[in-house]
């Protein structure tokens, strides 16, 4: 292993401990996300988050809590040879064994998706990665979204879908029965990776997607910047944000769905 590598991990335990080995410690052992005899498809996209989603599941299986397997699969939506390159350097500058499955995913959403590129490259990417899970023989698909990520999705349903949803710590498939998507930085705040990144001098690539390089704009880049006005009229605000998924009062609601069947507060009168 280089030195650039046992370096960043002896920060996951040592320097960024509390931030971030802790904090997904945590996220597992709440949530229950990683059991016995797992094998687990970590998905890297050459970003910040799934990078330290590598590292962060190569010191559990030093440190293990239960017996696990993972793998490590790159999906190449069709990259530029400089962001190809760029994943490449970081993948061998953090030792992270890996795979990379093409699917030329961008000159798809080209075609059918260019006024809405994000959210239909998302889709593709997911049904994708279940496809890889599968192919591997892993029973879990792991992504790197975090505490952040969960804020911002509860308040884009609100803002743009006009409903009360969050990005939840585990999910069932419903088209790969075996397989389950967890999320294990769940607690981890996107400014703890940003540390590490940066202490490390570790440059990941951004989206890496042609399509929507020239968009300045977006609806999660909207929410970002609400959430960061709010903040400094209520310092605490994107916490209160987190909590609500976990304190909804259903006495006080008008409509929720469960299995898919529509509920209301008047079925009960």
């Amino acid at each position: 292993m280089n030195q650039k590598a046992r370096e960043f991990e002896n920060n996951i335990i040592k320097k960024y401990r509390g931030p971030l080995w802790s904090k997904f410690i945590k996220g597992i052992k709440t949530f229950n996300l990683v059991q016995n005899n797992d094998k687990i498809l970590v998905a890297i996209s050459g970003g910040k988050d799934s990078l330290l989603l590598a590292k962060l599941f190569a010191e559990l299986k030093k440190h293990p809590i239960v017996a696990f397997d993972f793998k490590c699969v790159v999906m190449d939506p069709g990259y530029t040879e400089s962001n190809l390159a760029l994943l490449k350097h970081n993948m061998a500058l953090l030792d992270i064994e890996y795979e990379i499955e093409p699917y030329n995913i961008f000159k798809v959403v080209n075609k059918i998706a260019k006024d809405y590129p994000c959210y239909m490259c998302a889709r593709m990417r997911r049904g994708f990665l279940y496809s890889l899970a599968e192919k591997y023989g892993c029973n879990k698909l792991a992504l790197g979204h975090h505490y952040d990520d969960v804020i911002e999705t509860t308040l884009l349903n609100l803002f743009y879908s006009g409903s009360f949803k969050t990005m939840l710590p585990k999910v069932k498939s419903d088209h790969f029965d075996r397989i389950t998507l967890i999320r294990p930085m769940y607690f981890i705040r996107e400014k703890a990776v940003k540390n590490i990144m940066n202490h490390n001098e570790i440059y990941p690539m951004d989206c890496g997607c042609d399509v929507a390089a020239g968009q300045t704009a977006s609806k999660r880049k909207e929410v970002k910047d609400i959430i960061a006005m709010l903040k400094k009229i209520h310092p605490d605000i994107d916490k209160s944000i987190f909590r609500a998924a976990d304190n909804v009062n259903l006495d006080n609601v008008l409509g929720w769905v469960v299995n898919g069947e529509k509920k209301g507060f008047d079925d009960d009168f």
